[in-house]
């Protein structure tokens, strides 16, 4: 019988217990300044085939504080450079190392590498969906609001893969979900028809889906993997994060960004810096999120 593993893969896969377990974790890592520690050393493998800054670090990090160690494999220093396939680099690795963290472009090898792999992967981020970050956000959330029931969330811009684990996340969470985003540029059908929740709502005005937010959300317009292209910017200008469109909520409205931010663009000076921004206590977060991730994968919480 195969060994049964926690993956931490996508957020609607995961249950609604375990996602409340890993989130209580995180705040309790924060409040104990990161003091957990690993009776046995465990090593991670982080293998990202993508630019990372804040997932990449913060799990290294995050992995070092609880006892463990860190191996870091890229395309330049591995023969995955050489041609090696990343499946053949998986069935190796996962016999040298404890757990993965993963950051690739196609969401269906993350998948295919789970069911190769002998130890639990996570999700670093594909183009579909990025649930590490989700749990940070949460995180922040709860920090401000203390619990997300009933909260106006609002997605302005791109209908990317954060945007998509919001709404998988949609699933434990008794939050409403306004997105709004150009045309051509919103979630897929499918993830949206996935969950069946009535808590997801489209807005082509954001204006509109601006309206009563206790929370803004966005990221970039141009993702990873993009060029940019002036044409794809002009559709996006009416979405930018500015002073104007936050007095359209007719509250006081927190901001989230995931970053990097292209300032200017999406988002404005005077709102990522402004009072309201959660924006850099949603980035210290991702420490403690991810540590408390590789807790529940290695089954210690």
């Amino acid at each position: 019988m195969k060994k049964s593993f926690r993956h931490f893969l996508n957020l609607h896969e995961i249950s609604k217990k375990d996602i409340d377990l890993i989130l209580k974790y995180s705040h309790r890592l924060k409040k104990n300044n990161k003091t957990k520690q690993l009776k046995e050393k465990k090593i991670l493998a982080i293998i990202f085939e993508k630019p990372s800054t804040r997932t990449k670090i913060s799990f290294d990090v995050g992995m070092k504080l609880l006892n463990g160690d860190v191996v870091t494999l890229d395309h330049s220093d591995s023969q995955l450079g050489r041609g090696e396939s990343l499946e053949d680099t998986m069935k190796v690795l996962s016999s040298y190392v404890d757990i993965i963290a993963y950051r690739g472009s196609d969401e269906s090898k993350l998948y295919k590498l789970s069911e190769i792999s002998t130890v639990p992967i996570i999700n670093g981020l594909t183009d579909i969906s990025h649930p590490c970050q989700i749990i940070a956000d949460i995180m922040t959330l709860q920090e401000k609001f203390r619990s997300l029931n009933n909260l106006n969330l609002s997605w302005i811009g791109d209908g990317n893969n954060v945007c998509n684990s919001w709404i998988h996340a949609s699933k434990h969470f008794d939050f409403n979900l306004k997105i709004s985003c150009p045309p051509g540029n919103f979630p897929e059908n499918k993830i949206l028809k996935s969950l069946n929740s009535g808590k997801v709502e489209l807005f082509k005005n954001p204006a509109e889906a601006a309206l009563d937010a206790d929370v803004i959300i966005t990221d970039t317009w141009v993702s990873m993997g993009m060029k940019s292209n002036p044409k794809r910017l002009k559709n996006f200008e009416k979405f930018q994060i500015n002073k104007d469109l936050l007095e359209k909520t007719g509250r006081t409205t927190y901001f989230l960004h995931c970053l990097p931010a292209h300032r200017g663009c999406e988002v404005t000076d005077e709102i990522i810096d402004g009072e309201n921004s959660l924006v850099w206590a949603e980035a210290e977060n991702r420490l403690y999120a991810h540590q408390s991730i590789l807790l529940w994968c290695l089954k210690k919480i």
